[in-house]
């Protein structure tokens, strides 16, 4: 226990989070490690033992720990998904780009090979809504991206589908950037319509290549800038 710093006064509850954080990352306890039991934490820590179940509450809802019943309190992952979002919101753009760019270029892919008619008019809707929002950038933003969550979503892939919506936020900051940045090529129109065309007719490597080349131009333009 020698890697939990005892707790002076002040935020009590945060201060413990953190301890207990920082022995996670510091490999003291790894992932699938059981932590040790509520007392000796407490002992450990210096703290109440309310103090420590507050702490090991909110690291169980950060998905860092899990409770199992009867059985102890475990090591689930090393950091929290909210810290890898704010980490990827801050990543460059360039960065963000190209993960968009992977992500969207399979996601085509997936869906020239499985979507369905329905969904093939949900994405011509949102795209002949796009077309209409005209010099309106909020409304074209909007609709693209109901257009490529659509896109997603007729992968029928439930971890590519929770994956993108990870990342919708930033993926949203990069459309805005692309479309308001005058600096960056803004993929047209005409480019979604012929990526949409490639899902309809099921040319799913077209449609690969297509929905790879949509942010090409804006990744070569930063690249340029470095």
């Amino acid at each position: 226990m020698t890697a939990l710093r005892r707790i002076a006064k002040g935020s009590l509850v945060d201060t413990a989070i953190e301890s207990i954080r920082s022995a996670i990352k510091a490999g003291h306890w790894r992932i699938g490690d059981r932590l040790p039991v509520e007392a000796d934490l407490s002992e450990s820590l210096g703290i109440s033992r309310n103090t420590v179940r507050e702490a090991v509450r909110v690291l169980v809802h950060m998905g860092i720990l899990e409770t199992r019943q009867g059985d102890g309190t475990y090591v689930r992952a090393d950091r929290d998904t909210g810290e890898s979002l704010r980490r990827i919101e801050q990543a460059q753009l360039k960065d963000q780009l190209e993960v968009r760019q992977l992500l969207e270029a399979e996601a085509a892919k997936l869906a020239a090979e499985r979507r369905t008619e329905e969904e093939v008019k949900v994405m011509s809707r949102a795209l002949d809504l796009r077309a209409s929002a005209g010099d309106n950038v909020a409304e074209r933003i909007r609709f693209d991206e109901q257009f490529h969550h659509a896109l997603v979503g007729a992968t029928h892939n439930s971890a590519l589908v929770e994956l993108y919506n990870y990342f919708a936020d930033a993926i949203t900051r990069t459309i805005e950037r692309t479309e308001m940045d005058e600096s960056l090529p803004e993929p047209s129109q005409e480019d979604h319509e012929i990526l949409l065309a490639a899902i309809r007719r099921r040319d799913s490597e077209r449609a690969k290549s297509l929905a790879a080349a949509l942010l090409q131009p804006s990744i070569d333009t930063l690249n340029s800038t470095d």
